[in-house]
């Protein structure tokens, strides 16, 4: 698995980005979003129990992430049509405000070290990649177990002041000063 320190992997993938489906679609590649923060995080299937509660928490919070310069990415292994028909369906992800990306042929999972090899699917992982595309954050969950995405955004916070944060550091605190 590609980890903290590692170039974000090369991609140029579709995605679902609304309901109208003279509009639902768009190429999203490294360069869409170039001199952003991406929080790119990837989710076994659609039409599925624990994706949805946290596709939509990053929705909720896709503000909060803006605020700080970050572009939210959701990826999985389904098609751009399969997303756009959730997108439609499920109440809760009707109107993401982020991009869903098909990753349909598992390149960049598998690029990234995180298809399952039991499931063939992507692993319930978050990454955090600063605007020069190296991983500054990785995070895998379970299969069964839903992420936390006010963690995510705290680990950006810390991230983007490029400062020591102590353990439980939340945005506001002094970061440590080294004598």
């Amino acid at each position: 698995m590609l980890g903290i320190g590692q170039k974000f992997p090369t991609f140029d993938l579709t995605a679902a980005v609304s309901n109208d489906v003279a509009s639902a679609f768009k190429p999203v590649n490294n360069g869409t979003y170039k001199g952003k923060w991406i929080v790119a995080f990837f989710w076994p299937k659609d039409f599925t129990f624990v994706c949805p509660t946290e596709i939509a928490e990053f929705g909720k919070m896709t503000k909060e992430f803006s605020d700080r310069e970050a572009q939210v990415l959701g990826f999985s292994i389904d098609s751009e049509f399969v997303h756009l028909a959730w997108r439609q369906n499920h109440k809760d992800l009707n109107n993401l405000p982020f991009p869903m990306v098909s990753d349909i042929k598992r390149e960049l999972s598998s690029a990234l070290g995180i298809l399952d090899p039991k499931a063939g699917v992507s692993q319930r992982a978050t990454y955090v990649v600063d605007p020069e595309g190296i991983i500054r954050f990785v995070m895998v969950t379970d299969l069964s177990v839903g992420r936390n995405v006010k963690e995510v955004l705290r680990v950006l916070d810390a991230l983007q002041t490029d400062e020591l944060c102590p353990c439980n550091w939340q945005k506001g605190d002094a970061p440590l000063k080294v004598a």
